[in-house]
């Protein structure tokens, strides 16, 4: 999820000709992207990084739609970051000074944009995420998985990265 999470900041970067000098992806704390000097406004690169985000979704919902036996696994992965997101943003100003949510309230996002953010991605990704077990060899599925799933769920954390 770190990996998926940081490559819409280094692609923006990339995209308008900023600077990465790290991306930490450590495995108990939050990931962060360093970019010392950003080309645009702030707030703009935000919007950019969202943007890169929901495009990557709608391929990846377009992807399971076109293809009728994928469609649980882009809900699962959909699913997946709308949770992780939701609880994320909605209450991670509570839990870690410095990460995003921090840095959106310091650049004038108000807090109850970001609660009501995690108050409608979390439950939204919980309905996505109902009853996709069997499809994952969980219930009665007694193991058994999709063999094209797992390398379609396999194909999509590195996705980014290939060269």
């Amino acid at each position: 999820m770190q990996v998926v999470h940081e490559a819409g900041p280094v692609l923006v970067a990339g995209l308008t000709g900023a600077e990465v000098t790290k991306v930490a992806l450590p495995p108990l704390i939050v990931s962060r992207t360093d970019v010392p000097r950003i080309n645009i406004p702030l707030q703009l690169f935000g919007v950019a990084r969202s943007l890169v985000h929901c495009f990557r979704s709608c391929c990846l919902v377009w992807l399971g739609i076109s293809i009728a036996w994928g469609v649980f696994c882009c809900a699962s992965l959909l699913a997946f970051v709308l949770i992780a997101n939701g609880v994320y943003i909605g209450i991670g100003h509570f839990l870690a000074e410095g990460a995003d949510p921090w840095v959106m309230m310091a650049n004038g996002s108000p807090r109850w944009v970001l609660v009501l953010f995690g108050a409608v991605a979390f439950p939204l990704g919980l309905y996505l995420w109902h009853r996709q077990g069997p499809h994952f060899g969980l219930g009665d599925a007694k193991g058994k998985v999709d063999t094209r799933a797992v390398f379609i769920s396999g194909g999509v954390i590195p996705g980014p990265y290939r060269s």
